[in-house]
């Protein structure tokens, strides 16, 4: 078996807590479990191959942690058996999930982080909570629950979910009398692993009379990162299976949607933030932005939650439907209201058949977004290191 080693290259970007995934040949791996060996410390990493079938690549993922700005790593990739243990335990924090009636339970390094709930009493699917740094759930509990000194303002706003407010000209976003449903219909994937995990749903959206709308394949990935940080990757897919399908310019809305836990609300003390430095809801509410930070005090520690909009996504960089009072939500349809001009459309047709994808990243960490580096993990997401693979004797 040849060697094979791994040079990957930071480029202008110190890369921590950065998961990335690249193809490789499985002529290049060794067989059975496989580990990362740091040249010069000897240091070993995890790993997480992926099989490619029906004429997809073989992938390795792996999470990078603290390499300096315009540095190479070189890594030997190494088999590993019961019989032949690597000189130290490879850093791990696995990604599991509990299923329960209506409900996916996300365990990340033997810790609880966040259950996915998609009963059909319930308007729409969302996670709830988000367990940040320190065991700090970022997102608030109600309505799911009462505590004490929360908001109870705007009951359908649930942790994290998906929703718009005009869709086929149905009220997907509030649930007063007449709104749409979004309902589960199949849980299409589900994959653990050592460096990530991810499940696939797949949701109708069904109009108050009950008929079909639109259909949205829903992926979430979860990374297996150590406490300080949490990583969620979204990919949400509508597809036109019934018929045109036009999604309305209306603020009231967002492909992805938080509710943070009150005490970061701005009028509470806490602060949103922007790729622009755009401070508060005066300077980022209705404003374009490649990402959108919120953060503030949960029981003593500061923590924040940022949205990652991808350059794929249909608008990019996105608008922000963001409120001092703990509302954040990438909107990139409500462009009338926005700009405070009726002439000015922001709605979209989805043709039948079509469909349109949207990919986002959820990253909690530590402090604000300045000592949290939240622009440094947006660049890890859309700038990824260079990662060069060589084989040797």
């Amino acid at each position: 078996m040849k060697k094979t080693e791994l040079h990957v290259h930071a480029g202008p970007h110190a890369r921590r807590h950065c998961p990335v995934t690249i193809e490789i040949p499985s002529r290049f791996l060794p067989q059975g479990s496989v580990v990362l060996i740091e040249e010069g410390t000897e240091r070993v990493f995890g790993v997480q191959v992926e099989s490619g079938t029906r004429g997809k690549p073989t992938t390795l993922s792996m999470i990078l942690n603290h390499i300096p700005a315009n540095s190479t790593r070189v890594y030997r990739l190494v088999g590993t058996s019961t019989r032949s243990k690597p000189p130290h335990e490879p850093l791990s924090h696995p990604v599991i999930f509990q299923q329960k009636p209506s409900q996916i339970g996300v365990v990340i390094g033997g810790d609880q982080i966040t259950n996915y709930m998609y009963s059909r009493k319930n308007a729409r699917p969302y996670l709830y909570p988000l367990i940040g740094p320190h065991g700090i759930s970022v997102t608030r509990s109600y309505p799911m629950a009462e505590i004490s000194g929360e908001a109870q303002d705007h009951p359908h706003h649930k942790s994290i979910w998906v929703a718009h407010g005009d869709v086929g000209g149905g009220d997907f976003w509030s649930e007063l009398e007449g709104h749409g449903k979004q309902q589960h219909v199949d849980l299409l994937q589900l994959q653990e692993g050592p460096i990530h995990g991810s499940f696939t749903v797949l949701n109708d959206w069904i109009e108050v009379g009950g008929g079909k709308v639109l259909e949205e394949t829903r992926k979430i990935t979860f990374y297996g990162l150590p406490k300080a940080v949490r990583m969620v990757d979204f990919e949400i897919t509508f597809k036109a299976t019934e018929g045109d399908v036009r999604f309305g310019d209306t603020k009231e809305g967002g492909i992805l949607s938080v509710r943070v836990a009150s005490s970061m609300d701005v009028t509470r003390g806490g602060k949103i933030q922007n790729a622009q430095k755009g401070i508060n809801e005066a300077e980022t509410w209705g404003k374009r932005s490649a990402w959108c930070d919120y953060s503030g005090v949960v029981d003593g520690s500061e923590v924040g939650l940022a949205i990652f909009d991808h350059p794929s996504n249909f608008r990019h960089p996105t608008y922000w439907h963001v409120r001092n009072y703990g509302l954040m939500t990438a909107n990139p349809f409500g462009l009338s209201h926005y700009y405070g001009d009726p002439a000015r459309d922001g709605s979209s047709l989805l043709r039948k058949g079509s469909a349109l994808c949207f990919r986002y990243r959820l990253f909690a960490h530590e402090g604000d977004a300045e000592t949290g580096k939240v622009a440094d993990a947006y660049h890890d997401w859309i700038h990824p290191p260079v990662i060069e693979f060589t084989t040797g004797g």
